[in-house]
C-alpha cells in the first residue's frame, strides 16, 4: 500500500457539490521504523473527575474516625461545608507489578486507567471518563469537555490512547467562546433556527463512505483499526450535528452567562484559583444546559508548579526541599499548597450543590471521582493515594464516609463509578490492579 500518498483525500458528492475528508496518519505512510432532555424525561446521570496535584501529608489529612462524621485534619479542614456531599477514600493500593515508579505519573494513570504504565510517555488502554462518554456522552453536543487551572494546555489526565490526548480548554474566555458562542443552542429560546453551517457540515461523511469501504480493504490490520477509529469519530461529530440541528427541550436553570474576562498567564496560587473558580462555573452551567455530560477539571500539573507569594519555591520542589517539622508532622508550606487545592474541591462541590435540578440539586445526579498523582510525593510513593467522590449518582450511593480501603486496590473506585454509570463491566484493570469489586460501603 505503498503506492498511497499521505495527501490523499478522501472525495464524494453531496448534494451536488463535492467534498473531501482528509486521511488519518497510517502506518503505510511512515518508514519502516515508524518514527517518520426531553420533558418530564428523567434528569441525565453525568459523570465528572477532578484533580489536584502532589497528594497529601497522610498525618494532617487522613482522618483518624472511619465512617459518618469523619473528623477533619487540618488539611481538609476546608471540606467541612461539603462534608455531607462527598466521600473520602484512603489506604487503597496502586501496583505497579512489574512496573517502573514513574514520578509523578503511575499513580494517577493507574487509578484513571486500571493499568501500570511502562514508560512517562505510556498511557495504556483509556481514562475512566473516556470509558463512561462512551456509555452517558453520546446525547450531548460534546461528548467530554476537559478544562485546567493551570493555564497550559498540556496539563491533562484525559486520553483515548497512547496518542490522543484529551487537550483541556486552559482560558476561562476561551471556554466561555466554546460553550456559549456561536455553536450554542438556547435550549429556552422561544424560535430555533438551524445552524446552516451545521447543516452542510452534517452529511460530509455519508459522501465519501464508498471510497472509505473500498480503501479499507487495501489495508493492513493495524490500519484497518487505526482508519475504523477515525471514522468512528467523524460519525460521532455527524451524531453531534444532529443533535445541533434538533430543537432542544427547553432547561429552566439554563442561561448563558457573561463572558469571563481574560486572566494573566501564571500559577500563583490566587491567580489558579481565580482560573479554577471561573472555569467551574462556566463547565457547570454547560452541564446544567445538557452541553455535555462528561466533564474533567484539573488544578494542577502532576508536577505542580503553583507558587506561594512570599515563598520562594514552588509546590514541586517544596515536596522534595522542605523538611517535615515533627510537631506540625508536614512539610508547612508543601502542606499549606494542599490546604489551599482542598479549598478548590470544596468551592467546586458547592458550586454543584447550589445548581437547583428538580426537587435536588444537580449533586443527586452526578458522581464526581477525584484524584491525585501521589501520596506521599517527597518519596514519590503511591502508596494510599487519596481519592473522593461527590454527589449521589441518581440516588444510588450514600455520602458523608471515610471509607478505609485495607490495602486493596485503588482501582475499586474507578470500577465503582463505571458500574454506577451503567457500565455492564465484569471486571477492570490489569495484573493487580484488576478488580470486580465494587466498594459496597457507599452503595444503596
Amino acid at each position: 500500500m505503498k503506492n498511497i500518498s499521505r495527501r490523499r483525500v478522501l472525495r464524494g458528492l453531496l448534494n451536488g457539490g463535492a467534498v473531501s475528508i482528509a486521511l488519518p496518519l497510517l502506518n503505510c505512510f511512515l518508514n519502516d521504523h515508524g518514527d517518520a432532555l426531553a420533558t418530564n424525561a428523567p434528569i441525565p446521570l453525568r459523570f465528572g473527575t477532578w484533580s489536584w496535584g502532589l497528594g497529601m501529608s497522610e498525618a494532617v489529612f487522613v482522618p483518624k474516625k472511619k465512617g459518618l462524621n469523619f473528623d477533619l485534619p487540618p488539611e481538609i479542614a476546608p471540606l467541612a461545608p461539603i462534608q455531607q456531599h462527598i466521600n473520602l477514600f484512603t489506604n487503597f493500593k496502586t501496583y505497579k507489578d512489574a512496573a517502573p515508579n514513574l514520578c509523578h505519573h503511575t499513580g494517577w494513570v493507574i487509578l484513571r486507567s486500571g493499568v501500570a504504565p511502562l514508560t512517562p510517555e505510556n498511557r495504556p488502554g483509556e481514562t475512566i471518563d473516556v470509558t463512561i462518554a462512551r456509555r452517558v456522552g453520546n446525547n450531548s453536543r460534546m461528548r467530554i469537555l476537559s478544562a485546567t487551572a493551570t493555564g497550559d494546555v498540556r496539563d491533562s489526565f484525559s486520553y483515548e490512547n497512547g496518542n490522543s490526548v484529551n487537550n483541556p480548554e486552559w482560558s476561562p474566555l476561551r471556554l466561555y467562546q466554546r460553550l456559549f458562542g456561536a455553536d450554542f443552542q438556547n435550549p429556552n429560546a422561544p424560535e430555533f433556527k438551524p445552524d446552516p453551517r451545521i447543516m452542510v457540515r452534517k452529511s460530509v461523511l455519508s459522501g465519501v463512505m464508498d471510497e472509505t469501504r473500498a480503501l479499507g480493504r487495501g489495508l493492513g490490520a493495524e490500519d484497518k483499526a487505526r482508519l475504523d477509529q477515525y471514522f468512528t469519530g467523524l460519525r460521532d461529530l455527524e451524531r453531534r450535528f444532529d443533535l445541533q440541528l434538533t430543537k432542544p427541550e427547553p432547561i429552566a436553570g439554563c442561561r448563558a452567562p457573561g463572558a469571563p474576562e481574560e486572566l494573566p498567564a501564571g500559577v500563583d496560587a490566587d491567580l489558579v484559583s481565580k482560573r479554577h473558580r471561573a472555569m467551574a462555573d462556566l463547565m457547570l452551567m454547560a452541564v446544567q444546559c445538557d452541553q455535555v455530560r462528561v466533564f474533567n477539571m484539573f488544578t494542577a500539573a502532576a508536577f505542580a508548579g503553583t507558587t506561594k507569594r512570599g515563598y520562594d519555591k514552588p509546590h514541586h520542589t517544596a515536596t522534595h526541599e522542605e523538611a517535615v517539622d515533627p510537631l506540625q508532622k508536614c512539610q508547612p508550606h508543601v502542606s499549606w499548597f494542599t490546604h489551599r487545592a482542598m479549598e478548590e474541591w470544596a468551592y467546586y462541590v458547592q458550586a454543584l450543590s447550589k445548581i437547583k435540578e428538580g426537587a435536588g440539586t444537580m449533586l443527586d445526579n452526578v458522581l464526581i471521582y477525584a484524584s491525585t498523582d501521589q501520596s506521599f510525593a517527597k518519596t514519590h510513593s503511591i502508596e494510599g493515594i487519596p481519592m473522593f467522590t461527590a454527589g449521589r449518582a441518581g440516588g444510588r450511593i450514600k455520602t458523608g464516609l471515610h471509607i478505609d480501603g485495607g490495602g486493596s486496590p485503588g482501582t475499586r473506585l474507578g470500577y465503582t463509578a463505571m458500574r454506577l454509570m451503567g457500565l455492564d463491566v465484569p471486571s477492570w484493570g490489569a495484573q493487580s490492579n484488576m478488580t470486580s469489586k465494587e466498594i459496597g460501603e457507599i452503595l444503596i
